[in-house]
């Protein structure tokens, strides 16, 4: 939860509008289908759940995401490398480059 509220200010901060801060999987699903929004930044693990069914939801419903993770391109499996990556711990010129790279 402290990650996501950094990540929070610093997006506003950015001049982005966050739709909501969301420490589950299943609530991340639901939200996935419900809310509308241009972009998600996933971590990998929420509440000890990896977050890869989110991934896919957005996949499926062609919304860009980043993960969020300490464990870089290697912790992840083979499908979602080469996704944009978000390298913990970040800075908010890490945020901007990748949401400028993504041309967020």
């Amino acid at each position: 939860m402290l990650i996501g509220m950094l990540l929070e200010d610093m997006l506003a901060d950015m001049g982005h509008v966050v739709v909501g801060i969301i420490p589950r999987v299943n609530e991340a699903l639901t939200a996935v289908q419900r809310e509308a929004f241009d972009l998600a930044i996933l971590d990998v693990h929420l509440n000890g759940q990896a977050v890869f069914p989110v991934a896919e939801a957005l996949i499926e419903r062609g919304i860009p995401f980043v993960f969020a993770t300490g464990y870089g391109e290697r912790g992840l499996p083979d499908q979602y490398r080469g996704r944009p990556i978000l390298q913990k711990p970040f800075a908010k010129d890490d945020l901007e480059r990748i949401l400028t790279s993504m041309k967020v």
